[in-house]
């Protein structure tokens, strides 16, 4: 995180560990502000690539799951980075900056990938750099959001994946009610103070659950290599194409959509108590000696209890009886997406 905007963030209440904002003093009425209200927060979990010179579409295509030839200036687009094998190391949120591509992903995961996609380079003209500390995320969400944006005097992009530019930086519109901003750092302390009147500051965690509440998964260091794009819904989010070129992985992932291998899915759930750490196995009566699945991103819920997206075999969803952790358990009650499990 930038430190200039790190101190600014907390001489306006921010509770920071680990170079995240945790919270703004009160994590309980921040997360039912999330639920009900509208919210401003700071993307301090998520860490920046930037990716520059005449070759970077062409060697960002050859690597990520989704089309990066055709993706225009007002467009943004998830993807993936998967291993030979197909599973996943990465996701992104991508988008153009001028001729530039930003990628977006975890935090804890962004040194790492930024150095293995520094390998495919060779004699490649692209240059790949963090852009962590260049450039401040934060987003706003809420039926208020919209508003609050206008009021900004900033351009609404019209549909999800939308980006409209400024001067400034650049607004993304994530789904109906949910934006992010990409900012540059001398802007964001201003445009932050313009926005907190009419949104409620909140931190990660009330964030990470609006995600959830998306369906919106993102691999962390406890999950890569887990999943197939398909097991992360990632290709239900958008962020497969099955009509570009090859890149690392595509065989297996091509593979599992034309011959029907499609046996894992995620889904939304809910368990009571503390939420489990990303990679906890799940267990059901179908298959008693053997995890079904794993968790892949989870947080506190506002009415109580925890939220998650998990994957699991579909055959274990269908019992109804899956468990947190152990046979026996915390179940989970599953929750509706806002897509469809095709």
């Amino acid at each position: 995180m930038n430190s200039n905007w790190q101190n600014f963030l907390a001489t306006r209440g921010a509770r920071i560990e680990a170079g995240q904002v945790h919270d703004f003093g009160d994590a309980q009425s921040e997360l039912a502000a999330a639920g009900s209200g509208t919210v401003l927060a700071p993307l301090t979990q998520f860490g920046l690539i930037r990716a520059t010179g005449e070759d970077a579409a062409a060697f960002l295509h050859n690597l990520l799951s989704n089309d990066i030839q055709h993706l225009g200036r007002n467009h943004a687009e998830r993807c993936g980075f998967c291993s030979p094998k197909g599973r996943l190391l990465a996701d992104f949120l991508i988008w153009r900056e001028n001729n530039d591509y930003l990628l977006q992903l975890s935090a804890d995961i962004q040194p790492a990938i930024l150095k293995k996609l520094g390998m495919y380079v060779l004699r490649s003209k692209v240059k790949l750099t963090d852009a962590s500390t260049d450039t401040v995320l934060f987003g706003i969400a809420g039926d208020g959001a919209e508003a609050a944006l206008k009021a900004s005097g900033l351009e609404i992009p019209a549909a999800p994946f939308d980006v409209s530019h400024f001067a400034d930086g650049s607004a993304i519109r994530l789904d109906g009610h949910r934006y992010q901003l990409a900012l540059r750092p001398e802007a964001a302390a201003r445009m932050w103070d313009q926005l907190a009147p009419l949104a409620k500051p909140v931190g990660a965690t009330s964030w990470r659950w609006l995600e959830v509440a998306a369906g919106i998964p993102h691999i962390t260091s406890f999950t890569q290599e887990e999943f197939v794009p398909q097991m992360a819904n990632l290709e239900l989010i958008g962020g497969v194409s099955f009509t570009k070129g090859c890149y690392p992985g595509q065989e297996v992932v091509a593979r599992t959509k034309y011959l029907g291998k499609v046996k894992r899915r995620t889904y939304r759930a809910h368990v009571q108590g503390n939420c489990p750490r990303p990679g906890t196995d799940l267990f059901s009566p179908d298959l008693p000696d053997q995890s079904c699945g794993k968790v892949i991103e989870a947080a506190p819920s506002p009415a109580g209890g925890c939220e998650m997206l998990a994957s699991m075999l579909m055959s274990s969803a269908e019992t109804g009886d899956v468990r947190l952790g152990s046979a026996d358990g915390p179940r989970l009650e599953f929750r509706s997406l806002p897509y469809a499990l095709e």
